[in-house]
């Protein structure tokens, strides 16, 4: 009996005992602040601590959508962290993914009381930790990006200040050459073009040759040309070639020695050594002699004269411009004029459009020789009226804008008032002839034909002309004959004009 007292009050003690160790276990895994379990594998869980019931139940809307039971979640949620321990290599601690939270373990086994293979299972959460990263990734990835971007931003701003500012000297440098000695009023495209050639041209030293018909402005173009080249601080002088004798303009041109004719009484330099290092304009070489041609073309090929009555070259440096109104590849071909001179001074050739293929310039010039010419008469006149305008696109110019300046300059004069009036735009009469303005083409066999027709064959011929006049130029041709864009189109496609016939 006291064996048998005292067997179960060491029962008693022992399961007393254990009991305490037991709640001092649960007390301090309870107070660690990650989850904490205790597995057999990955078939159960025999124990977790708060923090793992805690974390556990934040699934429980997954297990309850899913339809499974806890036992089958929890069999699930091992086989995953048993998988992700096996397939990282390295030590502990392991890292996995289980349904979006991103999860820290390690395994820690043990032998259990029954002598069972169990094991500790310590997690941690760290999905925070993880979105925390990834927002410190996306942070640095945006900085850098960001920093690439501006310097690209800043490499891009090098590059276009580099190159504004080389336009910016380009500019500099034409509206310095350009703006204020270029005289030749007009904005049309053969004007443009006109300006962009002499720009392209002055610099250089090359003989240049202008063309076109009397009153184009020939010599505004040479003085525009020496103004925009490296002699316009040097002499420039303007000789016309056939309002001197024969005689005469070679002894002006290259001098003459003591004796060489009579009153000859002393050695005269003659302009080319006058000008020497200058620019000398040849107005009219069209109408020089077989003998000045032969002393200009030793002058173009050797850079030397022989004054008249002598024998011996001088050296000159003169760049020459020339100019006729003539047709000098007929006068080759007439024999009037030397093939090898030709080829000389037609190195550059200049060729100005008559004023009927610029008649959009007209009301710019209007406009400039009524400033001039109501300052020079003291006059008032400050308006003209679009129908007289249109008068004057509708005249032909044989004089060209000589002509034009005539009937302004006799306009001003006339104009009785500040306005001025039909009355006032009298038209030059060529010799033998009579003014005229540009005539409407008419349509051929009018005979029967309806007024419909007749008039889709006028409006038909006139942009046909426009075309012609700007080269095929849609927009050109639209703006003066002020029709849209897209109804000019529309009038082409109706009258079957193809714009590439006229470029």
């Amino acid at each position: 009996m006291v064996a048998d007292r005292w067997f179960i009050m060491e029962m008693s003690t022992t399961k007393s005992e254990i009991e305490r160790l037991v709640n001092n276990q649960r007390a301090f895994l309870d107070a660690i602040p990650q989850p904490v379990l205790i597995i057999n594998g990955a078939e159960s869980v025999e124990f977790m601590n708060q923090q793992a019931t805690d974390f556990f139940n934040t699934f429980e809307h997954t297990i309850n959508a899913s339809q499974q039971s806890r036992s089958d979640f929890y069999h699930r949620f091992l086989s995953s962290l048993t998988k992700s321990s096996k397939e990282t290599p390295g030590p502990p601690p392991y890292q996995a993914n289980f349904l979006g939270v991103h999860l820290e373990f390690a395994f820690a086994p043990f032998q259990g009381y029954k002598n069972d293979a169990l094991q500790w299972l310590l997690l941690r959460d760290i999905s925070q930790q993880k979105k925390h990263e990834k927002e410190i990734s996306l942070f640095h990835h945006n900085i850098e990006l960001i920093l690439s971007q501006k310097i690209n931003k800043l490499k891009e701003s090098e590059r276009v200040r580099t190159k504004l500012s080389e336009q910016l000297i380009h500019l500099k440098s034409q509206i310095a050459s350009l703006s204020v000695n270029d005289q030749m009023i007009g904005s049309s495209k053969p004007m443009r073009d006109l300006r962009e050639m002499v720009g392209q041209v002055a610099k250089s030293d090359a003989t240049i040759l202008i063309t076109g018909e009397s009153g184009t402005g020939k010599e505004l173009v040479a003085n525009l040309i020496r103004e925009t080249s490296d002699r316009k601080k040097k002499p420039f002088l303007k000789i016309n070639c056939n309002t001197i004798n024969d005689s005469l303009l070679e002894s002006d041109l290259f001098g003459y020695e003591k004796g060489a004719f009579t009153g000859a009484a002393t050695r005269t330099k003659g302009k080319f050594e006058v000008v020497s290092d200058g620019t000398i304009f040849l107005d009219e070489i069209g109408d020089i002699s077989p003998r000045m041609q032969a002393a200009l073309l030793r002058v173009l090929q050797d850079g030397e004269i022989i004054r008249v009555g002598g024998n011996s070259p001088l050296t000159v440096n003169v760049r020459i411009i020339a100019a006729t109104n003539k047709d000098l590849a007929l006068s080759v071909q007439n024999s009037d004029f030397r093939l090898d001179l030709f080829y000389r001074i037609n190195i550059i050739n200049i060729s100005l459009p008559p004023l009927r293929e610029r008649k959009e310039d007209i009301e710019d010039l209007v406009s400039h020789f009524i400033q001039k010419y109501r300052l020079a008469f003291k006059k008032d006149v400050d308006f003209v009226p679009r129908t007289i305008i249109d008068k004057l696109r509708r005249h032909q110019w044989p004089g060209n804008v000589r002509e034009l300046e005539n009937v302004m300059q006799r306009a001003v004069l006339m104009a009785k008032n500040n306005i001025i009036t039909e009355q006032e735009i009298i038209f030059d009469t060529p010799p033998g002839g009579h003014a005229q303005e540009q005539p409407i083409p008419a349509p051929r066999n009018a005979d029967n034909t309806p007024l419909k027709t007749l008039l889709a064959e006028v409006e038909r011929e006139i942009i046909v002309e426009n075309l012609k006049k700007h080269q095929g130029n849609v927009a050109e041709s639209a703006k003066e004959l002020k029709v849209g864009k897209t109804a000019f189109y529309d009038k082409l496609k109706r009258f079957g004009i193809s714009t590439k016939e006229h470029r």
